[in-house]
């Protein structure tokens, strides 16, 4: 397979996983939103991935990704995989962010795509037939699609 393939199912993949649990919260609101740290709060006073890390956002974005790579002729396995850990670092910079006092849903540049594009690509870029400038290619360009989508979901008509 080439390497613009390659590339591009990855891509496809870390953004299906990433922006169907948004697109699901704002169809849905409030409704199936259980918490992914159960409401638990840490000494600092805060929670421990805050509000918006939920496990219908989870449980989507993997039921998703692993469509998703089915559709691109790779294992449904991959696509699970490859979103459960891209989410769960994603509640882990959320972690951070809370410790950092930052409101649930504040941007911070890199930390926001990071780990939800780095380690999953990491992982499985052998899986995935991807080389290591790849891996840098595909995490710029979701870092890039993030924070674009990221600044048009705030626009009033979009809320």
């Amino acid at each position: 397979m080439s390497a613009g393939i390659e590339t591009a199912r990855a891509l496809a993949l870390l953004i299906t996983a990433n922006a169907v649990p948004v697109v699901v919260g704002k169809l849905v609101n409030d409704r199936w939103a259980w918490p992914l740290d159960f409401g638990y709060v840490l000494p600092d006073g805060e929670r421990l991935f805050g509000s918006h890390k939920t496990w219908r956002g989870l449980i989507s974005g993997i039921v998703a990704a692993t469509a998703a790579a089915e559709l691109m002729d790779l294992p449904g396995w991959l696509g699970a995989a490859f979103a459960a850990v891209s989410l769960l670092a994603d509640a882990l910079s959320s972690m951070v962010k809370r410790r950092m006092k930052l409101a649930p849903g504040a941007e911070s540049l890199g930390l926001d795509q990071l780990g939800e594009a780095l380690l999953p690509l990491v992982l499985f870029a052998g899986a995935l037939s991807l080389e290591p400038v790849q891996v840098i290619i595909v995490t710029l360009a979701f870092a890039m699609v993030d924070v674009a989508f990221t600044r048009l979901g705030h626009r009033p008509w979009l809320q």
